[in-house]
């Protein structure tokens, strides 16, 4: 990867989001938690949160990815309370497909996964991104199940 290509990936907007990542930690009582690992990478989200009538009420993650699956993680962290599984699943797929497939920015209120456009053309990176929506659904099934 050529210095032009890093400073195209790693954008400001990109670090901006890295650095202020919310619900860092974990919750005290989760009805479920989840991790998420890319074995490309090794990059690892952690997931915990209540859900209520199948809609997240509570929700704490711990991120230990790079900068493009910390960026990740706020843009979800900023939107995932008050959704239902329903609708994390919809923005995990049309992330997948803005990323692998060349498709469009994901729609509200996943519209903040935009910053995450020049990663298009690292499939390397697609996994460590997913991260943080494949461990919060993880965890959705999880308490579903329990």
């Amino acid at each position: 990867m050529s210095d032009s290509d890093l400073i195209k990936l790693y954008s400001k907007q990109i670090l901006a989001l890295a650095a202020a990542i919310p619900h860092l930690g974990k919750l005290d009582a989760p009805d479920a938690e989840a991790k998420a690992r890319s074995p490309l990478c090794g990059s690892m989200v952690s997931v915990g949160l209540t859900l209520k009538d199948d809609i997240v009420t509570g929700f704490a993650q711990n991120v230990k990815a790079c900068a493009l699956g910390q960026a990740s993680a706020a843009v979800l962290g900023k939107v995932v309370i008050g959704l239902d599984a329903q609708t994390l699943a919809r923005g995990r797929e049309e992330l997948h497909a803005m990323l692998a497939k060349n498709g469009p920015v994901p729609s509200a209120p996943f519209e903040g996964y935009e910053s995450l456009l020049p990663a298009r053309e690292f499939k390397n990176r697609h996994a460590s991104i997913l991260l943080p929506l494949d461990a919060t659904l993880a965890a959705i099934e999880k308490a579903r199940s329990s």
